[in-house]
């Protein structure tokens, strides 16, 4: 109380929390994990009297700094800290799942040439990995990649895979990763094999996210391209094998 400029203002304070209370309610935060209400004894002279008190959560004491008056510079200040600190929280959220979206994406761009090589080996000609690349999306989506791309409205040259978010490129992960198996699995040396394969696995991911999701594939979020971010791990990478190698060629040189 004294904290946020109320002195010993009780009666003015006990309104602010009552304020709190009710946007702890308004949220849907049960009010006793967050206000429990207690009762505490004090001294008046020689007599002594039992008054509310309350133990507080830390969300509860975000909610009283934000219902309380903005007009006293301890409140104005609190209400300062938990909006930055709020902002903060969530630009550190934001750069997460970018983070998680980029992982995905290099998994996902890492797993497709390992599918090709197999696919290579099961009898697909070099000249038609891009039908049978599009089989797969088809299979998933109904469509291929150039028309997925044109569904989603998007600018001439922008990879699908890169504006997907986290769920469509685990999805098409998953669709990558079964197809290669399934290749091996059932020793595939077939190149209308290999293509129908592709798109059957395709299909079957379709229907697994339309029964858990209760949406199509197609409908997933998606998210900010990440050619950019791909771009720039991609050289750092790439600076840092060649910064590796030449370590390693000093050592060699070192030994002979």
């Amino acid at each position: 109380m004294p904290l946020l400029g109320y002195g010993n203002k009780w009666q003015n304070f006990t309104e602010v929390i009552k304020k709190a209370m009710t946007s702890c309610v308004e949220i849907g935060l049960p009010i006793q994990e967050h206000f429990f209400e207690t009762e505490k004894t004090i001294k008046q002279g020689r007599a002594t009297r039992g008054i509310i008190d309350f133990f507080l959560s830390k969300r509860a004491c975000h909610l009283i700094a934000m219902n309380g008056d903005p007009r006293k510079p301890e409140i104005a200040a609190a209400q300062n800290y938990f909006s930055f600190a709020t902002e903060a929280y969530e630009m550190h959220q934001l750069r997460e799942l970018q983070e998680k979206r980029l992982t995905l994406r290099m998994k996902v761009a890492e797993e497709n040439m390992q599918l090709f090589s197999t696919a290579l080996q099961a009898g697909v000609k070099s000249g038609n990995m891009g039908l049978f690349n599009d089989a797969g999306y088809h299979g998933m989506y109904h469509m291929t990649s150039a028309e997925l791309a044109t569904f989603w409205n998007l600018p001439p040259g922008t990879e699908i895979l890169n504006v997907m978010g986290s769920e469509g490129l685990a999805a098409n992960l998953f669709r990558i990763t079964q197809t290669d198996s399934k290749l091996k699995r059932d020793n595939v040396t077939s190149e209308n094999q290999a293509i129908l394969t592709h798109h059957d696995v395709g299909r079957e991911v379709r229907s697994a996210i339309e029964r858990i999701h209760q949406k199509k594939p197609e409908d997933l979020p998606r998210a900010a391209d990440l050619r950019n971010l791909l771009e720039e791990k991609r050289r750092h990478q790439r600076r840092r094998i060649r910064r590796q190698k030449q370590v390693d060629e000093g050592e060699q040189g070192k030994l002979f």
